[in-house]
Order: C-alpha cells, then structure tokens, then sequence
C-alpha cells in the first residue's frame, strides 16, 4: 500500500489531507512506517525493520503494525486504487 499522493506529511508527524480538509499527528514510529510506505517497502520488508530496530517481539509489531494501517485507511490516508 501507499500514502495517497495528495497527502501532506511533515517530519515530525504532522498528517494533512486536503481532500477531507482533516489533520492527524502520529509519534515517531508511525513517522517511519509512513516513510517506508513512501519508499515502498514491503509490508515484511517493514515489519523486519521495526523488529530489528525496537526491543518487542513480532506478536507486538504485527499487531501494532497492523491496527496503524487500519487507522491509515480509516482516515483515508493511503492509496488504495491499487488493491
């Protein structure tokens, strides 16, 4: 998946969409993961990552990863013309 194209997104987490005219702030980590959509890495290639780079396990990341890309798509953030 991908960030949508008209998607606003700062260094520090600032999200804004102005098709919906809505604003979000995410912490660091969702920082990177919305950085490694953009560069598009895989969903594994992502996961790999933040396991290789925090200290939890993958029960952990899978499902911190997974309700993050639900909260991506609930706001109507990503990309999904493709699926």
């Amino acid at each position: 998946m991908k960030i949508s194209k008209n998607v606003s997104i700062s260094e520090n987490g600032f999200i804004f969409n102005p098709t919906t005219g809505e604003s979000f702030t995410v912490n660091p980590i969702g920082v990177e993961i919305i950085n490694f959509l953009k560069e598009n890495k895989t969903e594994a290639d992502i996961k790999k990552q933040l396991l290789d780079k925090y200290n939890t396990d993958s029960a952990t990341i899978e499902k911190d990863y997974y309700d993050f890309m639900h909260m991506l798509k609930a706001s109507n953030l990503l990309d999904t013309s493709a699926e």
